[in-house]
């Protein structure tokens, strides 16, 4: 999982380092999470925050893709999870500054409580569904509704995955 996550990190890091091109722009973003377990689970889902980076890369006018980092706080209310999520979103501009987006995402564990922690596989995987609007200014605002595809459940009988709905504003560079 190390591994994984160093790869990521510089991934997004050689992204920084050639930002030479008027076609890629970087960002951070944060906001609020509200988050609960599919399947199995029966219980309260919980609020929480997630923050990170993120690197813009315009394929055309209309479509760019934008691969994150981002360090989320998920679970439900007895059942905490921390994630380190990797999504790459592609982004369609509907008109200017309006953008639809999809695309998968990596969540790779990163703390909660220990019980649950050490009762759920160390990753992650799902889709991503939002939208968001940027200013000129660089400011943006987005909505997205994140769903686990994969059982996380360590050993045993039965199944569980993660769903989100994430709000939040960011700033691109």
């Amino acid at each position: 999982m190390k591994k994984i996550i160093l790869s990521a990190v510089a991934v997004l890091a050689f992204g920084f380092a050639n930002a030479q091109s008027s076609d890629m722009k970087f960002g951070v973003k944060a906001g609020f999470s509200s988050s609960t377990f599919t399947g199995d689970f029966e219980g309260d889902g919980t609020t929480g925050f997630y923050l990170g980076g993120l690197v813009d890369f315009a394929v055309s006018e209309s479509f760019h893709v934008q691969p994150e980092l981002l360090y989320s706080m998920e679970g439900a209310k007895d059942a905490k999870l921390n994630y380190l999520r990797i999504p790459i979103m592609a982004k369609y501009y509907v008109m200017e500054g309006l953008s639809l987006q999809a695309g998968p995402e990596l969540g790779f564990v990163a703390g909660g409580d220990s019980e649950v922690k050490d009762g759920v596989k160390s990753m992650d995987y799902g889709i991503g569904i939002g939208a968001g609007y940027e200013l000129s200014s660089g400011l943006m605002f987005d909505a997205r509704y994140n769903l686990g595809m994969a059982n996380i459940v360590k050993e045993g009988e039965g199944k569980l995955g993660t769903a989100s709905i994430n709000i939040g504003l960011g700033y691109r560079f």
